[in-house]
């Protein structure tokens, strides 16, 4: 019976792209309506520490720590003996009544902290003292156990579909021993001789049915082509795209889901073409408000799930990504929202996504030491100007406890000379804005947070303008109609 995991080599390469300057954390902040976990003294601390403890059996990464493998550094999970759910989860306190301000500056403070690795990678910080009784809690993850998806299955298994007071006796767990080096490394080198065997059986398969390998290969070799292609293209220079620091300001904001609807279904795109087009209008704005040109390429790396259906509840990364080239030279939004719907179309149809997914299954080939060597390199090569997530979240409410979640801003890391991130996270009818930056590259980030909402409410016009011109026939047409029966029956009268 095996007593560890392996991690993927898309998860081990956030342990490699991590620096002291770029922790490679995400993480969601969520506030809550006090429940009875608030009393008169503040937040029960030790009953949520007992939820969590509760819970604890349906996310069992969350009581792993990293392991090395002896010559090629790869990664593996295994069980930690000295878990302390004290360490995890956290508490601090605003100075009352604590406003989204001073929580944004205590969440900054927060997540540019990297996560200790001797330890289970994650952290769960519970904030007291907002106002009217509320509480946030600020949960990290390193990026390695999870993606966009992964977190929100976590999220939904760690809180309740419906308000309850109850807290359940923690399952027994016990730790399972630790491997030894020569079990890692004798286990490692069979797996690598495996991995072999049936890539070449996968070869020859192929060359047994060359019709579907001739469907499918050329697709996803032109796939690897057009990500390297994108990729040799540098991208814009802007002030934000240097050498990032250790701090970090966060800026949040929100949109109705609703609304976006409107608009998509006005306009005949994806809720990600909109939401794509308030990031390149309100993106438009920021360059113009701090005086710079606005150069393009402009690229914008959109993160792209390619989890299947029965992957769903398990952690590790299981996304791709497209590069995107945001028109932020187009002045008109109507015609901005034309080029990224078009832009986002192409990329499905040739999907796209599969060039980056090959490239990291190819990685498993590899080892820990080659991919961090891989990522030391990448690191100083400028692909990309910001990143730009969206991940869906759940439609119906969620609970700690009785406490009733009501907000949810997420947070996406920084990578080198990447100053500024946007994050998007859908939860219930609102669609929820987190802005990344850094400290000193982006001091005015409050700025990007309003115009955000002065694109979408372009945008909003815009789709009102195309509803009212889809209208207006209709309308001329039954005039017509109504106006010609009339003719009709004066003609009837007169004969």
């Amino acid at each position: 019976m095996a007593n560890y995991e392996r991690l993927s080599a898309l998860d081990e390469s956030f342990l490699a792209f991590e620096t002291p300057n770029t922790y490679m954390h995400v993480a969601l902040v969520t506030v809550f309506e006090p429940g009875e976990v608030v009393t008169g003294e503040g937040l029960d601390i030790g009953a949520v520490r007992r939820y969590f403890a509760s819970r604890l059996h349906l996310v069992p990464r969350y009581r792993q720590k990293l392991r090395t493998i002896p010559l090629t550094g790869d990664a593996v999970w295994i069980d930690d003996p000295q878990f302390q759910i004290e360490y995890h989860v956290r508490h601090a306190s605003l100075p009352r009544p604590g406003g989204f301000k001073q929580l944004q500056r205590r969440c900054a403070e927060i997540l540019e902290r990297p996560l200790d690795r001797e330890r289970p990678l994650w952290e769960s910080w519970f904030i007291e003292g907002l106002k009217g009784g509320r509480f946030a809690m600020i949960t990290k993850v390193h990026h390695c156990m999870v993606d966009g998806v992964a977190g929100v299955d976590i999220l939904a298994a760690l809180l309740g579909l419906e308000p309850d007071t109850a807290i359940e006796e923690p399952r027994g767990w016990s730790p399972r021993s630790a491997p030894t080096d020569g079990e890692l490394l004798g286990r490692e080198v069979a797996r690598r001789v495996s991995a072999s065997g049936r890539l070449l059986r996968g070869l020859g398969a192929a060359a047994a049915t060359p019709s579907e390998t001739g469907r499918q290969l050329p697709k996803r070799l032109a796939a690897i082509a057009d990500l390297v292609r994108t990729g040799a293209a540098a991208p814009a220079e802007t002030s934000f795209n240097t050498a990032v620091g250790p701090h970090r300001r966060v800026a949040w904001t929100s949109t109705s889901i609703d609304e976006i609807s409107k608009v998509k279904e006005a306009l005949g795109g994806t809720l990600n073409d909109v939401v794509l087009t308030t990031a390149s209008g309100a993106l438009q704005r920021f360059l113009d408000y701090r005086g710079e040109p606005l150069r393009e390429p402009f690229r914008i790396v959109v993160p792209v799930s390619v989890r299947a259906l029965d992957e769903r509840g398990q952690t590790g990364n299981r996304v791709s990504a497209w590069m995107v080239d945001a028109p932020i030279g187009e002045r008109s939004a109507k015609r901005r929202f034309a080029k990224i719907a078009g832009m986002t179309r192409a990329l499905k149809e040739d999907e796209s996504a599969l060039g980056g997914q090959m490239l990291t299954e190819a990685a498993e080939l590899t080892t820990g030491n080659i991919l961090s060597l891989g990522a030391r390199l990448l690191n100083q090569t400028h692909l990309f100007n910001m990143i730009v997530t969206n991940v869906p979240g759940p439609r119906e409410p969620l609970f700690l406890l009785d406490s009733r979640m009501v907000h949810a801003y997420p947070h996406v890391p920084l990578f080198n000379d990447q100053g500024l991130g946007i994050a998007l996270f859908s939860y219930e009818r609102e669609l929820y804005w987190g802005v990344a930056a850094d400290w000193d590259l982006v001091p005015d980030v409050e700025r990007l947070e309003s115009f955000v909402g002065e694109a979408f409410a372009e945008l909003t016009e815009v789709a009102a303008a195309a509803s009212a011109a889809t209208r207006r026939p209709a309308r001329r047409s039954a005039s017509k109609q109504r106006g010609g029966a009339t003719r009709k029956r004066r003609v009837a009268v007169n004969k």
